[in-house]
């Protein structure tokens, strides 16, 4: 299924020009809204006062009619009807459609005729025509008298109303407009000065680079809605600073390995050519030679596997392992080892199973053990354990050594640590154990930590069983 694309403004288009644009459409749309609801409030209430001036004049109208007594006499009496009211005018008309008074002027008899009376007078009932160059807003209303039907049309001249309408709706949108620059106005300095912590934050990203990574910024010197931001900002230069370092300690660490055994290939060899010498001699000096490669050949080839993992290219196939056996199989293979250094091997798997990969799993105890081996003092025993809990399987390896302070455990997984360098001499590590072994137990949704004190160093590895059952 495709994902519906929505019409979006060019990246080039700034944030400040998105904003403004959203300003500039809304306080346009709120103005006009504004505007044209004022101007109808201000038509509604002339409309509601012509509607009551003409309910007024109609009723004086018919009630000065109905009280005259001779017709002939009545259009003075009418006339008085509506004193004190300008620009007013009325017709009176008979059932027989005859004009009886008023001017004939106002409306013709196909008007007054052409709808139905009103017999009262509402703002919807009124209405509005043009004659002679004049607006009249009027109504028709009908009422009898001594059996004869009349109808009265009643009407007022809207010049006074459209002058001062137009008056009003020049200098409505003359505001209206005023209004809308300085609205303008203020939500450009608004957004400039809204927008001011990201220009600085952008000021301060331009200085990031490789030389200046200890880049932060004052999470006090920006507004509420961005000390997200600056923290994830502080965050990133933090990381990056460690990343770089790491990634600078560790070309110099890869330098530094591989230049001891390259140098000790080339002084060898230059003092193998240095002088005639038989056959023995060239052999024992190609095994030398041979031994340093051995281990080159090894360092590269962990460092790669360390490269693949940490970009997810190692592949896991899992499956389930009896711990016990296959503690036991490792065991026979460094029984060699452990005969020539007099150490022995005990273990006890109380988690009698895991979910792991086979060859990783013997990978991960044999750097384990081999480390241990490696720094434990002959007539010693070197302990694998495994337990259970609720949550979590545990495998330990433990050995007897001296203690190695609190604040180098966490660094013992990195790639070439070293506490002491001089402890290595004479061993054919690489440095790189402990890393792979880290790599592996992350791999498998795990932790490893190292704890010592007392004569004793453990690595305990802590795979959670929910992770666990899910990856199965």
């Amino acid at each position: 299924m495709k994902t519906p694309k929505f019409p979006v403004l060019s990246p080039s288009f700034s944030l400040t020009n998105r904003v403004m644009l959203f300003v500039a459409m809304s306080t346009t749309i709120s103005l006009l809204i504004i505007g044209i609801s004022i101007k109808s409030a201000v038509s509604h209430h002339f409309k509601q006062q012509d509607a009551e001036e003409l309910e007024v004049i109609t009723k004086a109208v018919i009630k000065s009619f109905t009280q005259i007594e001779s017709k002939e006499s009545s259009q003075a009496k009418l006339d008085n009807a509506i004193t004190g009211h300008h620009g007013v005018y009325f017709q009176i008309w008979n059932e027989n459609k005859d004009l009886l008074y008023g001017p004939e002027a106002l409306r013709s008899r196909e008007q007054v005729f052409a709808t139905n009376a009103k017999e009262t007078i509402q703002i919807a009932h009124l209405e509005q025509w043009e004659k002679d160059g004049h607006v009249y807003r009027g109504i028709t209303t009908s009422f009898s008298d001594k059996g004869k039907q009349y109808r009265v049309a009643a009407a007022i001249d809207m010049g006074f109303h459209v002058h001062f309408l137009d008056g009003f709706s020049y200098t409505l949108w003359i505001v209206m407009a005023l209004a809308g620059v300085l609205t303008l106005l203020a939500g450009w300095l608004g957004v400039h000065q809204g927008l001011a912590p990201l220009r600085t934050l952008g000021d301060a990203m331009q200085k990031v680079n490789p030389d200046k990574l200890d880049v932060y910024m004052n999470t006090d010197d920006v507004p509420e809605e961005l000390v997200g931001l600056v923290k994830s900002f502080n965050l990133m230069t933090s990381r990056l600073k460690e990343s770089f370092e790491k990634l600078t300690n560790f070309s110099s660490d890869i330098a530094h390995e591989l230049r001891t055994p390259l140098a000790n290939i080339i002084t060898q060899t230059q003092v193998g050519l240095g002088k005639h010498r038989d056959l023995e001699e060239y052999k024992e000096l190609l095994y030398s030679n041979l031994e340093e490669m051995e281990r080159l050949a090894k360092m590269i080839n962990e460092m790669l596997w360390i490269a693949k993992s940490d970009n997810g290219l190692i592949t896991i196939e899992k499956s389930q392992i009896n711990l016990h056996q296959e503690v036991s199989t490792i065991k026979d293979f460094f029984e060699a080892l452990l005969e020539e250094n007099e150490i022995t091997l005990s273990f006890q798997m109380d988690a009698p199973s895991l979910e792991f990969d086979r060859a990783m799993l013997q990978r991960t105890l044999s750097n384990l053990i081999s480390n241990a081996i490696r720094y434990t003092e002959p007539g010693n025993t070197i302990a694998i354990k495994s337990w259970e809990t609720l949550e979590s399987i545990y495998i330990a390896v433990e050995n007897p050594g001296s203690d190695i302070p609190a604040e180098y455990l966490p660094k013992l997984f990195d790639r070439f640590y070293r506490i002491d360098p001089s402890r290595q001499k004479g061993t054919e590590g690489t440095g790189l154990g402990l890393s792979i072994v880290r790599a592996i137990v992350v791999a498998h949704g795990g932790s490893i930590n190292a704890t010592s004190g007392d004569g004793l160093t453990s690595f305990v590895m802590n795979f959670p069983k929910p992770y666990i059952e899910k990856r199965g």
